[in-house]
């Protein structure tokens, strides 16, 4: 992951990072909902949390139309060569470079070096988005504001990693406890 957070050691310094506000309780998803997030929640403990939603940055109000990328991924719009609509068939491109910009320029007054996006997002979308039929089908790619941040060498997670990568160290750490409790780590052989 993305640094060190008490007792778990991660490949990248993190002294503050990047979180999609809908993970940590704000309610800015597309439905007017949050997509609170227990796992990100105890992840960014004790770590300096800048928040925010790149669709609301760009000028969309939540609630919203769902929007998708049709005919690429976030990389594709970025380059012009696909486009975000809503459910309605209308252009949303526009909210989603403004709000992926916007973030970028977060990112940069504050250092960041990584982020914890939300799955699957047209914005925030790590490796998989929708796939731009309203469908539930999703597409290899990410999401515009996960395409300009990783072009701009920003590690990104989203929450599922987040939940993989705790419940691994919970498994781990009730493994320790057990060969603690049974004296195995106090063997001499």
């Amino acid at each position: 992951m993305c640094g060190v957070r008490k007792q778990i050691h991660l490949p990248v310094r993190v002294d503050n990072i990047l979180v999609s506000s809908c993970l940590i309780g704000k309610k800015c998803s597309y439905d007017g909902n949050h997509r609170r997030n227990r796992w990100v929640l105890e992840f960014i403990s004790g770590i300096k949390v800048i928040d925010v939603c790149p669709e609301m940055l760009g000028g969309l109000t939540s609630p919203r139309f769902r929007s998708e990328i049709k005919d690429g991924d976030g990389k594709a719009v970025l380059a012009g060569d696909a486009i975000v609509i809503n459910e309605r068939g209308e252009d949303v491109t526009s909210f989603f470079i403004t709000g992926a910009n916007e973030v970028l320029r977060i990112v940069k007054e504050n250092g960041i070096n990584c982020a914890i996006l939300k799955a699957r997002s047209p914005s925030c979308g790590k490796d998989k988005i929708y796939d731009g039929t309203f469908s539930g089908g999703l597409k290899k790619g990410d999401g515009v504001t996960a395409a300009l941040l990783r072009l701009n060498g920003v590690t990104i997670y989203d929450e599922e990693e987040v939940e993989k990568f705790l419940r691994r160290k919970e498994v781990k750490d009730a493994q320790f406890q057990r060969l603690s409790e049974n004296g195995a780590g106090n063997r001499e052989d």
